[in-house]
């Protein structure tokens, strides 16, 4: 096989802004088996930090308890090690200096957090559903999870010892929500490139912990990130509406954003987003059905923009030609012989 070279780097971006070394992570969450999409963008992930010479860690997000489904988390580890993907920490047996590695066991840090951002004045206690605030919201909102929380409604001041009240379970069940900054929020995406929001009028004061008292993915991804020390987050493009929010609440706890990179998804031959659903998509069936993992890489490579058409190799083949600047930005509709032996 012969592949082409480039002689541009990817690790001046990461090393402008952090100088400790490279560490990214991939996050599952075990709720299914992982489907194609999933794992083109692990391979992203995987390509970056190894073209830096970094550190790869595993982390499993198993917080939601009904999502989880038992053995999907040893099957996306063993179906990506197929694919020829490695990590450096993550779970037992493998272990390393920031675990536990999995979020189930990680509830004490998301516990401080909340304390820290209550004694700052920045979290607040709400009664109202989404229901509540759908009938209550008269302005168009630019967030699928519903329409902004209103400013109004914030409480004007919080009787002193609120939160321990909370804890206590000595006042009404309740959400925690994050009260966050009016002041516009500014990142620069590695594929998308420049991007400002305005959080308070996109979202409003979003929330941490659910009434339930489940913690919510937007504070646990940050308060593991900070405490894992990861300055390079990779992730699919429909995560890239919670970086803003996700800025705001790691500058609020005293961290530094890492780089962010939103890779393009992949949908199927309908032009629609692959889902777990797509059982016939998942890397398990098509490793069944025969398909070699070099094929698949090959394909992934192709269609990112890393290869000029799809040629079976190994993800190390594609360390040495990866770069930001290669991506393309455009989601990838797979052929309908995609998968066929």
């Amino acid at each position: 096989m012969s592949l082409p070279t480039t002689a541009s780097s990817t690790s001046a971006p990461t090393a402008e802004r952090h100088a400790e070394p490279a560490r990214g992570r991939w996050a599952p969450t075990p709720s299914g088996l992982l489907h194609v999409g999933n794992a083109r963008t692990a391979l992203v992930a995987w390509l970056s930090i190894r073209r830096q010479g970094g550190r790869f860690l595993w982390r499993l997000e198993d917080l939601d308890p009904p999502r989880v489904v038992p053995g999907m988390a040893e099957a996306a580890e063993e179906d990506l090690r197929w694919l020829g993907l490695d990590w450096d920490e993550g779970p037992e047996p493998l272990g390393g200096p920031v675990g536990p590695y999995l979020q189930s066991q990680r509830t004490a840090h998301y516990q401080q957090a909340l304390a820290r951002l209550a004694g700052a004045g920045r979290l607040f206690p709400c009664r109202l559903s989404r229901a509540d605030l759908a009938r209550i919201a008269t302005a168009p909102h630019g967030s699928p999870e519903g329409p902004p929380y209103p400013v109004q409604l914030r409480p004007a001041e919080l009787p002193s010892g609120w939160y321990e009240d909370h804890l206590a379970g000595l006042s009404p069940a309740a959400s925690l929500r994050f009260r966050v900054d009016e002041a516009p929020v500014s990142f620069e995406d590695r594929l998308y490139g420049p991007a400002t929001e305005s959080v308070s009028e996109t979202v409003g004061d979003f929330v941490l912990q659910r009434r339930d008292g489940l913690y919510a993915y937007q504070l646990a991804v940050v308060v593991d990130d900070l405490a894992m020390g990861v300055t390079e987050v990779v992730r699919g493009a429909d995560l890239l509406a919670s970086t803003a929010r996700q800025i705001q609440l790691i500058e609020a706890l005293g961290g530094k954003p890492p780089v962010y990179g939103h890779v393009p998804l992949v949908e199927n031959a309908q032009g629609e987003k692959l889902s777990k659903r797509d059982r016939g998509l998942t890397l398990r069936s098509l490793r069944e059905a025969g398909v070699p993992p070099e094929r698949l890489v090959g394909e992934f490579a192709s269609s990112l923009g890393l290869l000029e058409r799809p040629e079976p190799c190994r993800p190390q083949d594609l360390v040495p030609l990866f770069d930001w600047s290669l991506l393309r930005r455009e989601d990838w509709t797979l052929p309908e012989s995609f998968g066929r032996p």
